[in-house]
């Protein structure tokens, strides 16, 4: 332990890590660059934030306030002590309804904020697309505004009052009229009014440098006001008074089309005098649908308020008959705003990947020039990235003239950093020249701080330099950034990987195959930390469950990042550390659809899985869960089931038997079927073949020896449909032959044993090599189904997901992967799609349970919505995912956290059910977790068309 941090042991209550986790947790923010802290401490109150400050002061070690680490400069990172205050100071104090303020730690989440404004009417007005986990701290600090600064603007502008530390341990309460201003800055102000009066831009979204003329007499000298945007640069922040704004009862959404992103910008200004809400512009490259959009190449997404919707749809429509568009829509159902919304609030992470799959970067994420000015901005801005060989679509704040764009720079390379910089430098002239600021929402940093004399001039940037030496002499709060600023181009993040591709074993096709470029996925943008459940979204429920940053799908990436790196995390591939925090990984895939980069971190853990315990002894857990279709398969042959159930129920023996395969000693080991579904399936009484359509139903290892009966009553309805059902390997059954299958390829069909199998497990486990094997063996055996043009009907959503994904990535060297994941297709999609004319029974019942996590990730659930919607199943399904998840929840010491994810969306929504609710739930693992935590029996969709159908 080295004298700082047992020092800051002494002197602190709260958390005080020095160790490799929370160093390389806190490396990065959301921007291009890395820096390595020392140490990081979670503060308790503001007693220990002063502690901490005399003792950096102390060891001269610089401090850095840190909020949910979204910012997009830098200015989150830091080589000293890391102050996280999500941890602790995350409170909300108290709200003044009749005030209309609110009085707020710096680490509140801004979304609990709003949720606890909405009831007395009111929110906070800043909202960056962010606000479901960035925090008021982290706003303030860099002058946050979100989509409705037309309307409300900026955090500056909703700040009353502010509690501050200095570096050097002052407690200051900042306000307007020189209220808290350390000694010297009156005096500084005084000297230089001519400057502060004539130096600074006139714009709504000038953030870049101090907001020193917010201190000029005439604007009530207001050092809250100017506090805002500095950065954790003149003092830590330990508790606000923000203004809440009168929230509008009813809203409607105008999404105005127009052939191109010049077009909506050079429109956007002249929408302002109508009044709305938001004057929002993205272009059809940041868009994964357009359904549900009018037609066009960009769209202004323009908010309206009023009193009733009516009002509020009065004022939408008078803003389309002013605008001259391509086409326009007007939705007024919440509901289709939000979706709308959500696909605006995800370019900040869609925007980093090019519509040809190439990586794009922030760092020029945010310049703001006058609206009007935005559409000439916009040429110019275009021209440049012509002139030095880049691309990028820009979205944003149209209506503040404030634009977001991601650009694909090479930062790997010395060339392309290289291009970097120049770009940088003549973009920041661009940008002046329009009269604009080089930070319009996020801040400068390191990514535009060294560039602030193009925009002020030297003489005003000396007077900021001597604004920061009067509030923090020492130099000790988040040096680099604003004055005397690190270069933009150092520090950057990418430069510590790795140059040549890392081997392994999956085949990452959408990043070239490269496992770093999986990796750099990661923008840090933190979706994943959101603590509310987004909507019907699953990521990240670990997250949810422990509210830790190792829990996260970003925080899980950050090590990774650090393990490819090696300067931090040394051991590579054996790394304790990125081990522990990919233990609660559910890998529930949620990631890989709701993360908007598409971070994939089911599939990392078993690449990392896969080479950590290469040549080792694996966890017992491997053995007894990864290998659970040997042991399945050996009962079903030697006909033991009965014997096992009746051992698993003798409980000393089944606490043996849990601890000696490492399953947690709280659950009850499920019961085997006396029967096998392939054992029925070759038993049953058939009837004459129909004449429709030849599918495949896949016996997976649950369906066969767990859950048979979701089998037979799949069979069921499939027959009732008109369908013809075969089951591999035995396709002679039920007519297959004269639909194209060469009788040649059925004897050798039939002439061969074993067991189809997705492989699930072993991925799951990390056992890829036997995984491969598996998959390999099943390629084999499914070769007479693939010359057929049958598709494949899977009933288990996590098998359905691992023959669609996980096959061809690990065997993307086999081209029958693909063939075979292509022909995959849930229950729903088998009955669209080759019984599109049956109608399933009426039921007319209400229902609850969960969508699987895997088939919202991976598979989509649109036909399953249409099959309940035509047989009268009404009601949604929860999102997340029910925690169980395959071996995660079974394996000891993951119950408490397996449990909390449960409690989180999956068992709310069965207890709130309406009388007479149908439990749905198609995945073996949600079935189990809801019997064993609620007793509630849940059922696949399959089963309750079949009891339909009696």
């Amino acid at each position: 332990m080295t004298d700082l941090e047992a020092a800051l042991r002494r002197a602190v209550r709260g958390e005080v890590g020095f160790d490799t986790t929370s160093r390389a947790l806190t490396t990065m923010d959301a921007s291009n660059y890395r820096r390595v802290p020392l140490g990081v401490v979670a503060p308790r109150d503001a007693d220990d934030v002063a502690a901490v400050l005399e003792v950096c002061r102390t060891h001269g070690v610089p401090v850095v306030p840190r909020g949910g680490g979204t910012s997009i400069a830098g200015q989150a990172t830091g080589t000293g002590v890391v102050l996280d205050f999500t941890r602790h100071m995350n409170r909300l104090v108290g709200i003044d309804p009749q005030a209309r303020t609110a009085v707020v730690q710096p680490g509140l989440v801004l979304d609990r904020l709003q949720d606890a404004a909405a009831p007395h009417g009111l929110r906070f007005g800043p909202d960056p697309s962010t606000h479901s986990r960035c925090t008021l701290g982290g706003m303030i600090g860099n002058n946050s505004c979100g989509s409705h600064s037309v309307a409300w603007g900026t955090t500056a502008d909703s700040v009353r009052e502010l509690s501050v530390l200095t570096a050097r341990g002052r407690r200051l309460r900042l306000g307007p009229q020189w209220a808290g201003a350390p000694d010297g800055l009156r005096e500084l102000v005084d000297a230089d009014l001519a400057r502060l009066r004539t130096g600074f831009p006139d714009l709504p979204r000038r953030i870049s440098g101090y907001a020193l003329d917010a201190l000029l007499p005439e604007r009530g000298a207001d050092v809250a006001r100017s506090f805002c945007g500095s950065e954790g640069t003149l003092g830590v922040l330990t508790e606000a008074v923000v203004r809440l704004v009168e929230s509008p009862r009813a809203r409607a959404l105008a999404v105005l089309g127009y052939a191109d992103e010049a077009g909506a910008a050079e429109a956007a200004a002249g929408l302002l005098p109508l009044g709305p809400l938001t004057v929002e512009g993205m272009a059809v490259d940041l868009v994964p649908s357009t359904d549900g959009l009018p037609r066009g190449g960009a769209w202004l997404f323009v908010e309206t308020g009023g009193d009733t919707e009516g009002e509020a749809r009065a004022r939408a429509e008078a803003v389309v008959r002013a605008a001259d568009v391509v086409d326009a829509l007007v939705v007024t159902d919440p509901a289709g705003q939000r979706t709308l919304w959500r696909i605006r609030e995800d370019a900040s992470g869609t925007a980093t990947r090019m519509p040809d799959g190439s990586e794009a970067w922030p760092g020029w994420e945010d310049c703001a020039v006058p609206p009007a000015r935005l559409g000439g901005y916009l040429r110019d801005f275009r021209a440049l990235l012509t002139a030095h060989g880049l691309r990028g679509t820009p979205y944003g704040h149209f209506g503040d003239g404030c634009i977001h764009v991601r650009i694909d720079f090479d930062l790997l390379s010395d060339a392309g950093v290289a291009r970097f910089r120049s770009f940088s430098q003549e973009l920041a002239d661009v940008v002046v020249a329009h009269g604009g600021s080089l930070s319009g929402e996020h801040g400068d940093g390191q990514a535009r701080a060294e560039l602030l004399p193009r925009m002020y001039g030297p003489e005003t940037v000396a007077l900021f330099e001597r604004a920061k030496a009067v509030w923090d002499p020492d130099e000790l709060l988040n040096p680099g950034m604003l004055v005397r600023p690190a270069p933009l181009d150092a520090n950057l993040r990418f430069s510590v990987l790795p140059r040549e591709p890392v081997d392994v074993a999956f085949g990452y096709p959408s990043d070239g195959g490269d496992f770093s470029a999986a990796v750099r996925r990661c923008v840090g943008v933190a979706k994943c930390r959101t603590t509310s459940a987004p909507g019907a979204g699953v990521m990240c429920p670990s997250y949810r469950a422990t509210g830790e940053e190792a829990h996260s799908t970003r925080g899980r990436a950050r090590l990774l990042h650090e393990m490819l790196a090696g300067e931090l995390v040394t051991d590579g591939w054996r790394s304790t550390e990125v081990r522990d925090a990919l233990d609660l990984c559910l890998s529930c895939k949620g990631c890989r659809s709701d993360c908007p980069v598409e971070v994939d971190m089911a599939t990392y853990k078993a690449e990392f899985l896969h080479h950590h315990y290469e040549g080792r002894r694996r966890p017992a857990a491997h053995y007894a869960m990864g290998w659970l279709p040997v042991w399945l398969r050996w009962a079903a042959r030697t006909r033991t089931a009965p014997v096992v159930n009746a051992l698993a129920s003798v409980r000393p023996l089944a606490a043996v038997a849990k601890r000696l395969g490492g399953i947690a000693g709280e659950r009850e080991v499920p019961r085997l079927a006396g029967e096998t579904f392939s054992r029925w399936w070759r038993g049953r009484r058939r009837g004459p073949a129909g004449d429709g359509d030849l599918v495949v139903l896949w016996p997976d290892t649950f369906t066969e020896h767990l859950s048979p009966s979701v089998g037979r009553a799949a069979v069921r309805v499939l027959e009732a449909a008109g369908l013809r059902v075969a089951l591999p390997p035995t396709l002679r059954s039920r007519g297959v032959v004269g639909d194209g299958t060469s009788r040649s390829a059925l004897a050798l069909l039939t002439a061969r044993r074993g067991q189809v199998c997705c492989g699930l497990t072993y991925v799951s486990t990390g056992q890829l090599d036997r995984a491969r094997a598996v998959m390999r063996r099943t390629l084999d055996l499914m070769a007479p189904v693939l010359e057929t043009s049958a598709p494949v009907v899977v009933l288990e959503p996590s098998c359905a997901a691992a023959l669609r994904t996980d096959l061809p990535e690990l065997l993307h060297d086999d081209p029958r992967a693909a063939r075979l994941a292509a022909r995959v297709l849930t229950f729903a999609e088998a009955l669209e799609r080759h019984a599109p004319d049956w109608t399933p029974p009426a039921l007319n019942r209400p229902v609850t349970g969960q969508t699987h996590c895997h088939q919202h990730a991976v598979l989509g659930d649109a036909a399953d919505r249409r099959l309940r919607e035509s047989a009268g199943l009404t009601g949604e399904l929860s999102g997340g995912c029910c925690g169980l998840a395959g071996n995660f929840g079974f394996e000891a010491g993951h119950y408490e956290v397996s449990a909390a994810c449960a409690q989180d969306q999956l068992l709310p929504a069965v207890r709130e059910a309406p009388d007479g609710a149908v439990v749905l739930a198609d995945g073996f693992s949600c079935r189990t977790q809801l019997d064993q935590l609620a007793g509630v029996r849940g059922r696949h969709l399959a089963e309750v068309l079949a009891e339909g159908l009696e």
